[in-house]
């Protein structure tokens, strides 16, 4: 019996382009939201350390400088996040679900995040280059940045993992029975 299955979940072959929202069991926006949710998160943790270091270690500046420089990567991705995320829920689903009020909360939490990120990276760029650590408010900032895309994240992981939302199943797929042949998009 084989092992392994590699080419099938690498493929667009076969697969139905939906726009913004990827290609048929292949959407843009999950892959996306790791970029910005590990960033803000780490970003929160280089803030930390460089607070906890102060003034006196030169690594509590670099922590500073790198807390910088994930923000700003998180951010730019964030962007491209926000566009696929809002149309995934514009063409995916209906008003009055349950799945459309998730939808809701984990897009209003992540819009508050985006916000609340420029906010940060405009106030970090302003003090760049005239503290030698993270200013204490501003770490605070960060923490909060970070606690809420963990929070909003949660919302966006029960849409696919407890709902299925977006996620394209066969129902009795052939994938799921035994056999020494791989399926590819678009084979019955």
């Amino acid at each position: 019996m084989r092992k392994y299955s590699v080419r099938p979940p690498l493929t667009l072959k076969g697969r139905k382009f939906k726009g913004l929202r990827g290609w048929a069991g292949h959407p843009l926006h999950p892959p996306l939201t790791d970029i910005p949710i590990g960033a803000y998160i780490l970003a929160a943790g280089f803030d930390v350390l460089s607070v906890i270091g102060g003034s006196g270690h030169t690594w509590a500046r670099e922590m500073w400088h790198a807390g910088t420089f994930t923000f700003v990567a998180g951010a730019a991705v964030s962007l491209l996040t926000l566009l696929t995320g809002f149309w995934d829920a514009w063409k995916s689903s209906e008003a009055g679900t349950q799945a459309r009020r998730t939808i809701n909360t984990h897009w209003t939490i992540m819009v508050a995040v985006s916000v609340l990120a420029f906010g940060d990276i405009g106030w970090r760029l302003n003090d760049y280059h005239t503290h030698a650590t993270t200013p204490v408010a501003l770490m605070v900032l960060s923490v909060v940045v970070a606690g809420l895309v963990a929070l909003g994240a949660t919302y966006g992981g029960s849409m696919v993992f407890d709902y299925g939302f977006n996620v394209e199943t066969g129902g009795d797929h052939p994938a799921y029975h035994t056999s020494e042949t791989d399926v590819f998009p678009g084979q019955p």
